[in-house]
């Protein structure tokens, strides 16, 4: 019995209720940021830049996603244009007041995409499933064409992208070429630590009952008194919130640079495959799902030269398409809830082994 509850109380209602309301769930959460925090020390960049700052990045994007998809069962294929709203919103804001705090507007920027996720989240009230899917869709292709087409939003560059300034805090470099790998994860770290703790409250409080009463039937959580416009309208600008400022960070703190091709749909449907697996209505399912998709052709890249196999490039990028569609079935056959379930499932084992009840 790994976890043994003997002795731990609950005596208020608020204890009972609690995120991680056993002790073992509170260690264990400590122990796994603090040694997030200490791979800064390990001085390899290829694994904080090239593994660990990206699958932070789509985490948080695919935070955002299942809060409006999972939490409160709004589809939506528009998360890649969002995530460009915020790059795009926080390229403008730099280069027009490059006197503040890059951090800032990358935050910042999430404002922006929360108020065109308000805009394109209106129909939500009259359609929703596969019809709302498909308006989300468009909001994807509207926002890609402005991308494309209007040069304001890329300060006329001749490249049509987003070429990232050098920007310091404390003397130190975040962004730009001069800017390390360890100060970039750091960053990048502790945003996504943050605003998972709001979520996670978020989820856990009286919205975030709202959204998952919308989501179970909305017709029956008007008749208890839910509005449901404001109720979905929210869902969509923290999600939108979110996902704008996972954009920024994905051209910021990684890219350092990109064109409007990196929110193709293409991206929409990356996020979307991660909250599918990971677990939808689960922000654990957001984590486990983002290190699954973005990990796995690192790992098919790396793991047969390591055993002295030669492997193309073309067929890794083959077999990671074949993979990811066949977990996607099998999850959406066998456990529709994805790993998250499966964690869930693990953790009650745990918690009577070795009695089988």
């Amino acid at each position: 019995m790994f976890y043994r509850e003997v002795g731990q109380y609950k005596t208020s209602y608020s204890a009972d209720q609690a995120i991680f309301p056993i002790v073992q769930d509170r260690f264990g959460i400590a122990v796994i940021i603090l040694c997030a925090y200490a791979l800064v020390f390990s001085n390899n960049d290829f694994l904080l830049n090239a593994m660990m700052t990206p699958f932070l990045i789509f985490t948080l994007a695919a935070i955002g996603l299942n809060i409006l998809t999972g939490y409160t069962g709004l589809l939506s294929l528009g998360t890649g244009a969002f995530m460009g709203v915020g790059a795009y919103a926080c390229y403008k804001l730099t280069t027009l007041f490059p006197g503040v705090n890059i951090i800032i507007w990358i935050l910042c920027s999430g404002f922006f995409a929360a108020l065109i996720g308000v805009v394109f989240g209106l129909p939500s009230l009259r359609i929703k499933g596969f019809y709302l899917a498909i308006a989300t869709l468009a909001a994807q292709f509207f926002l890609e064409w402005c991308f494309i087409r209007i040069p304001w939003l890329y300060n006329y560059n001749t490249s049509a992208a987003i070429e990232v300034p050098t920007r310091t805090m404390f003397g130190i470099p975040v962004t730009g070429a001069t800017a390390t790998a360890e100060t970039r994860y750091l960053i990048v770290l502790t945003i996504v630590i943050v605003m998972t703790v709001i979520a996670s409250n978020i989820v856990h409080g009286r919205i975030g009952r709202m959204w998952m009463a919308v989501r179970d039937m909305d017709i029956a959580a008007e008749l208890i008194g839910i509005r449901l416009l404001p109720t979905k309208l929210l869902a969509f600008a923290v999600s939108s919130f979110y996902c704008g400022v996972a954009g920024a960070m994905l051209v910021f703190l990684w890219y350092g640079g990109a064109e409007s091709t990196v929110f193709s749909i293409n991206q929409s449907f990356f996020v979307l495959f991660m909250v599918i697996i990971g677990g939808l209505g689960s922000l654990l399912g957001s984590y486990l799902g983002a290190a699954l998709i973005f990990m796995l052709p690192i790992i098919l890249r790396l793991a047969p030269p390591y055993f002295g196999i030669p492997v193309h490039a073309a067929t890794v990028e083959h077999v990671t398409f074949m993979l990811v569609g066949g977990l996607i079935v099998f999850f959406l056959i066998v456990e529709p809830h994805g790993l998250a379930r499966l964690w869930q499932v693990a953790k009650q084992k745990l918690r009577v082994w070795p009695f089988p009840y």
